[in-house]
């Protein structure tokens, strides 16, 4: 559904996007994942034709999104990191205004209008206005909107940024549901490792470059295994015996003894029996896609910016042209 190859764009002596490749599968959800300032957005804006590629080809759905932005358009949905809901009209005005821009024919527009506030828990509500809707509320509503014209893919940037931990939950299980109820290719960023859980198959983006791509647990087997976690009277002396009796490697952070291994499980019985009547405490922790991250770059995800005063400088220019040439 959609195909990247070698897609960079600069702004000015800054390279947002570094030769980036990659496809999504039609009926899956399709992960960008990396701290802020990676070039998600940026690479993001390309795809739905915000923003000219410095070099290299994008496609969705067989079309390119250089040569043919309106063919593009036809077939995307996006919800935006910032709100753009009219907060004056209702929710089910918001929706309408949406199906008149799409051009979807009259005996069709309340049919998919109901469909999609249905489909966000929010038909009950279609009458009220988009400013007394809660934050979490607004962003179902904008999924609802996204999804009036049928898209084929939709893009969700960031879409649950500052949302609570119950509203992020609650439009997660919408999203989830898309391919399949609405036969719709998902391609979402964020930088929340347990968000990512959700997709078919995740591209981790670090400065601009992927650095891995694969599912979630394919990713998290680059990490090499489990972490077991360790507690004892004398944790100097565990390690050595660990080393001695069991041939295991034990690092030391934070007051705990940590051992790499595949299968945590079937070793806590045996780390327990080599180190009887010292084991304090034990917990096993499976890797992350924060490991994964740490892994690949050496540091965690990081909130940084890269640029992007140039980069929204740069959309105004370009958008401020088109005007200027109409």
């Amino acid at each position: 559904m959609i195909t990247v190859e070698n897609l960079t764009k600069k702004f000015g002596a800054v390279t947002a996007v570094d030769s980036v490749s990659f496809t999504v599968k039609e009926g899956t959800i399709f992960g960008f994942l990396g701290p802020n300032g990676a070039g998600k957005t940026t690479t993001i804006n390309i795809l739905c034709t915000l923003l000219s590629a410095t070099s290299g080809t994008a496609w969705i759905d067989n079309h390119d999104c250089m040569k043919e932005p309106s063919e593009v358009r036809k077939r995307i949905g996006i919800v935006f990191q910032d709100n753009t809901l009219d907060k004056e009209l209702t929710a089910y005005e918001n929706l309408l205004l949406h199906a008149y821009l799409y051009n979807i024919p009259g005996r069709k527009r309340k049919e998919r209008i109901g469909e999609a506030l249905r489909f966000v828990d929010l038909y009950e509500r279609r009458n009220e206005q988009v400013k007394k809707f809660s934050g979490g509320m607004k962003r179902r509503l904008e999924v609802a909107r996204s999804i009036v014209h049928q898209p084929r893919v939709l893009f969700l940037d960031e879409p649950t940024l500052g949302l609570d931990p119950q509203s992020r939950t609650h439009l997660w299980e919408f999203i989830s549901t898309l391919p399949e109820k609405h036969r719709v290719t998902v391609f979402m960023t964020t930088h929340y490792m347990e968000e990512a859980e959700i997709c078919d198959t995740i591209a981790i983006i670090d400065k601009g470059t992927i650095v891995a791509q694969g599912s979630p647990q394919e990713l998290k087997r680059q990490v090499g295994g489990d972490s077991l976690f360790l507690t004892t009277t004398d944790n100097r002396r565990a390690a050595a015996d660990l080393k001695a009796l069991l041939g295991l490697d034990a690092e030391e952070r934070d007051g705990e003894l940590c051992i790499t291994v595949s299968g945590g499980e079937s070793y806590i019985p045996r780390v327990v029996q080599a180190l009887t009547g010292r084991v304090l405490s034990v917990r096993l922790q499976k890797p992350t896609l924060n490991d994964v991250f740490l892994h690949l770059t050496g540091r965690t995800i990081r909130p940084e910016t890269v640029s992007s005063g140039e980069e929204m400088r740069s959309i105004v220019r370009t958008y401020r042209r088109k005007f200027d040439n109409r």
